[in-house]
């Protein structure tokens, strides 16, 4: 088969427009990185990933040089296999990896968008990739795949395109977000504005607010993992100082606890490779996510005749998102009469399990693909 270039890692297009976006705003065009790997003649899988993911699922970070966030799941014979599937992975709509958001340049004024671009839903995101989709030649979905917010992006792809859904695959995710998940994005998103170098989001010809959003990055991980992982990984163990001593405490404000220390890491490595504004804009739409708004709250109404086949797994120390919320859209899929397993899967990873090695995960995943 001749080269195309729409296929391969670290791929960008440029889709013509104009975009409505849901609260009615335009785009005259949007720019998308994606990835794909795999032979297009395969059946196709669609990856959606998560709040801080982007398109390199399988192949190294051009920032970091880091693995694919998902390797581990996707390659060749692994659970998502690209020796029998044609994969894509898209950068979502608002994000900072290639696809249109708030540091990208309006090409009506030649400056950076900042806080001038649109509000975004997760529905806005999914819509731009069934348009990629659309360029790539791909009609009908194999399988659409995520976690966390990447499963809110599959419910909404099986709510808006349920014909081009054959199977749904939901992972440590929800149908809406409760109080507590909006309460933690909120005290991010106060931390990056009252950062002074946020200056109401028109800071990209100057330093970023890189302290206001390695706090948002903080206090985001804290809820991705479990506090038996936390207690088993790190206890109160101090840090090892310089002159060797490990028992005593500075009383001061340095990193004294390992927790500590690998908490300030997890901010300031994530500063490298995001831009705040996008993080302001994603948890907004993350937030504002809710399947069941449209249908007088009833979430079974989303997917009233609906032919896809789903598989929700959740994790049993993820208190982000916890059983009970894949049990919600389970109830609401068989009320609905769709077809719909679940499994609640064991793990001291807390949410962040559905990225690290469970291998009960893996033959979840497979075994649905397969079936």
């Amino acid at each position: 088969m001749p080269e195309d270039s729409r296929f391969g890692p670290a791929r960008h297009v440029t889709l013509p427009g104009p975009f409505v976006v849901d609260s009615g705003a335009v785009l005259g065009t949007v720019d998308v990185g994606y990835s794909t790997h795999g032979d297009p003649r395969h059946p196709t899988i669609l990856i959606c990933h998560a709040l801080t993911g982007d398109q390199h699922v399988a192949s190294p970070h051009p920032r970091t040089g880091k693995p694919g966030w998902w390797s581990r799941m996707v390659g060749p014979g692994l659970p998502i296999d690209t020796s029998r599937h044609f994969v894509v992975c898209a950068n979502v709509l608002g994000s900072c990896m290639g696809t249109s958001g708030p540091a990208s340049v309006d090409p009506a004024s030649g400056c950076r968008y900042a806080m001038r671009f649109p509000v975004v839903t997760i529905r806005d995101m999914v819509r731009v990739q069934a348009l990629l989709l659309d360029h790539l030649g791909v009609g009908r979905l194999h399988a659409v795949v995520g976690g966390s917010m990447g499963g809110m992006q599959v419910l909404a792809w099986a709510a808006a395109f349920p014909d081009r859904v054959e199977r749904a695959v939901v992972i440590a995710s929800a149908a809406r977000h409760a109080a507590q998940p909006i309460a933690f994005h909120e005290v991010g998103r106060q931390a990056i504005m009252a950062d002074p170098n946020w200056r109401g989001g028109d800071y990209y010809d100057g330093p970023p607010p890189a302290a206001g959003l390695a706090v948002a990055r903080m206090a985001a991980h804290i809820t991705y993992v479990s506090e038996a992982g936390l207690t088993e990984k790190f206890g109160r163990r101090l840090q090892n100082r310089p002159d060797g001593a490990t028992g005593a405490k500075s009383f001061g404000f340095d990193a004294d606890f390992q927790v500590e220390s690998y908490l300030r890491h997890q901010g300031i490595s994530f500063v490298d490779r995001f831009d705040a504004n996008a993080y302001l804009y994603i948890t907004r739409a993350m937030d504002y996510f809710d399947l069941g708004e449209e249908h007088g709250g009833r979430i079974a109404d989303a997917f009233r005749g609906s032919r896809t086949r789903f598989c929700l797994v959740s994790f049993d120390t993820d208190w982000l998102y916890p059983t009970a919320e894949s049990r919600a859209v389970v109830k609401a899929l068989h009320a609905a009469g769709a077809a719909a397993s679940f499994v609640e899967l064991s793990s001291p990873f807390g949410h962040d399990a559905f990225l690290l090695d469970v291998p009960e995960l893996d033959r979840v995943v497979a075994g649905f693909l397969a079936s």
